[in-house]
């Protein structure tokens, strides 16, 4: 039975999954599929901005963690590209202390999630970023 507080996704929004803990990556990426998302995953950022060129998500999912670069340095990467200034990103992170989440506002994210959360939420958060 689905859950009548979640509405159904809009048509083709394209997620761009950045999260190097495999659990974590493969369920987000399993639930999104199933809410009707299309998902693309990476394991880290080497391949960032390539990828943000070539799959033109609607949004970005970010763990600040990464095994190669900080998010905080994709983000500033990603807000110097013309075309992705305005992307909307939300993070996921297990950073739960007030100069990170600071430091990503003010690189202009959307939203701010502390690892666990509930993929509801996460739902709910793209929706609002994606559909207003």
């Amino acid at each position: 039975m689905m859950d009548a507080s979640i509405s159904e996704p809009s048509p083709a929004v394209r997620v761009l999954l950045v999260e190097d803990d495999d659990f974590n990556r493969l369920l987000l990426n399993d639930y999104l599929s199933y809410r009707g998302y299309q998902v693309l995953s990476l394991a880290e950022g080497s391949s960032f901005l390539s990828t943000l060129t070539q799959f033109q998500p609607h949004v970005v999912l970010l763990d600040l963690k990464l095994p190669d670069i900080s998010g905080y340095q994709l983000l500033e990467a990603l807000r110097q590209q013309i075309e992705f200034q305005h992307l909307p990103v939300i993070v996921l992170t297990a950073f739960a202390f007030r100069a990170e989440r600071q430091q990503a506002l003010q690189l202009g994210v959307q939203g701010y999630f502390v690892k666990p959360s509930r993929p509801e939420e996460l739902v709910a958060a793209i929706e609002k970023v994606c559909v207003g």
